[in-house]
């Protein structure tokens, strides 16, 4: 569960048939390859996590009140930290797909333009209004943004899971930092999430809470595409 960024380096290739692994696992050999079972795993783990940190507070707080009810500000002190605990963590989570400061407008724009040459109309469109881009996969569906992605899966729309990545050159424009990542992603998705940290798994609604307002439909859409594709045929 460690939330320092991972790094993927580009690739030219925009194949999304490609199943060649990406070199950045050489770098993490030590991580078992991610799929969907192991996914579940780590949730479960989060959730755990969470409730070992939670839980305590809401005890004391209880215990404090049945002991002594002037002991009531006291109490309240620990529901807020029972309340807070899980904000930080989606704070870190919603971290992974917040914008990061522009640079030259000429730039931005040419890297808008490739990125959208990678991408269907739907998904440049929501792009357009959020910054970010919808990528279907067999994990689930992705939210790419500049230093990582948030995956929503069919039958856990209820949790998203926040990775946490970033391109070798930091100073490339935004567009061409989703469209590194969003090709490392195509070309070996499994991989992509083992090379990534998983920064937050949780609720939906308290990364979505975190991220900026203008990005809010793109978790929304993923959401809705995991709702779809759980639905039965």
């Amino acid at each position: 569960m460690a939330a320092d960024p991972a790094v993927v380096g580009s690739r030219s290739d925009g194949d999304r048939e490609t199943t060649t692994a990406l070199p950045e696992l050489e770098a993490v050999a030590w991580r078992p390859r991610v799929d969907a079972a192991r996914l579940d795993r780590q949730d479960a783990l989060w959730t755990l996590t969470t409730v070992a940190h939670v839980v305590p507070f809401l005890a004391a707080a209880a215990v404090l009140v049945w002991l002594e009810p002037l002991l009531v500000p006291v109490a309240l002190l620990c529901l807020v930290h029972a309340w807070v605990i899980p904000a930080l963590y989606a704070q870190r989570g919603a971290n992974v797909v917040r914008p990061r400061p522009r640079g030259a407008a000429g730039p931005e724009r040419v890297a808008v333009g490739l990125l959208g040459d990678l991408i269907g109309h739907e998904a440049r469109a929501l792009h357009a209004r959020t910054g970010l881009v919808l990528e279907p996969g067999r994990l689930g569906t992705w939210v790419v943004g500049e230093a990582g992605a948030l995956l929503v899966r069919p039958g856990r729309r209820r949790r998203a899971e926040c990775w946490c990545v970033q391109v070798r050159e930091p100073e490339l424009p935004a567009g061409d930092r989703i469209a590194h990542l969003l090709l490392a992603l195509r070309a070996d998705e499994t991989g992509f999430a083992t090379v990534a940290n998983l920064a937050f798994s949780g609720a939906p609604w308290r990364v979505r809470a975190r991220m900026r307002r203008a990005q809010r439909p793109a978790l929304d859409a993923a959401r809705a595409a995991a709702r779809a594709a759980a639905a039965p045929r």
